[in-house]
């Protein structure tokens, strides 16, 4: 009789760490998809108001106070004047406007590593995040911000703008980013200016290092034909593909179409 006693007590041992294991498996599952969203979002949310009462308080050429309250409007004197479809040539006269002179009242100097100073909108999509400089994963991406590559151009400065945000978990800005069709508006805000981008091309996947697609003139260096080839005003959105993995890399490209001072 013992040994079908210890049996029983294996068995039941056995049945009892394996639904104690999938406990925990469910908790991290529910952490992972539910609770960091809700705490990333909350916590975007409010570096965004915060940024608005900031710009508010302290418009253009103000220093403000706070961590962020040295952030400026890192576009140049290079903001084409009003540049339609990106490539500089606009309907305006060429010369300087005052939008121009407007944002280069400021500091021209990079944001600072993980600094909040500018506010992402795609109507299409629902969304309104910060964006930060740098693309680290710990104070950028996993707090519910959209990350700026570091070496890329700043918002309505010729070249190309790049950035990129999760796609699950943390928020997850760019959930949706599939649904971005040609046309739609994409809408960056800074201290000093609104620089709106419009949607122009995809691409549905690559290489995690094909690092053509935020080059100056985004163009792949992996799928032919992928990107462009003349200099302009762009802006590229980057998230990982397919969905809860991080294998491949979308992006999707937009060129700039209007800035207007705040």
């Amino acid at each position: 009789m013992r040994r079908p006693s210890a049996l029983r007590r294996t068995l039941w041992t056995g049945a009892e760490v394996t639904v104690t294991l999938g406990v925990v498996l469910l908790l991290l599952v529910v952490h992972q998809l539910w609770w960091t969203n809700r705490e990333a979002r909350a916590g975007a949310e409010r570096k965004v108001q915060a940024l608005e009462r900031e710009w508010a308080a302290t418009p253009e050429d103000g220093q403000g106070d706070g961590a962020q309250g040295d952030a400026t409007d890192p576009a140049g004197d290079d903001t084409p004047a009003g540049s339609s479809g990106g490539d500089g040539s606009g309907s305006g006269s060429g010369g300087r406007t005052s939008a121009d002179s407007t944002s280069t009242s400021t500091s021209r100097e990079t944001p600072r590593w993980d600094q909040a100073y500018a506010v992402l909108t795609i109507p299409r999509l629902g969304l309104t995040v910060p964006v930060a400089e740098g693309v680290g994963k710990r104070n950028v991406l996993n707090k519910g911000y959209v990350g700026h590559y570091p070496g890329t151009a700043q918002p309505g400065r010729a070249g190309n703008f790049a950035l990129a945000g999760h796609r699950n978990t943390h928020g997850e800005p760019f959930r949706y980013i599939t649904r971005l069709r040609k046309g739609d508006e994409v809408q960056v805000r800074t201290r000093g200016a609104v620089y709106t981008y419009v949607v122009d091309k995809s691409l549905a996947q690559t290489s995690a290092r094909d690092g053509g697609v935020i080059a100056s003139v985004p163009r792949s260096g992996v799928v032919r034909g992928a990107g462009y080839s003349e200099p302009g005003y762009y802006i590229t959105l980057t998230t990982c593909t397919p969905e809860y993995t991080s294998k491949y890399r979308l992006a999707v490209w937009g060129k700039l179409r209007s800035m207007r001072p705040r």
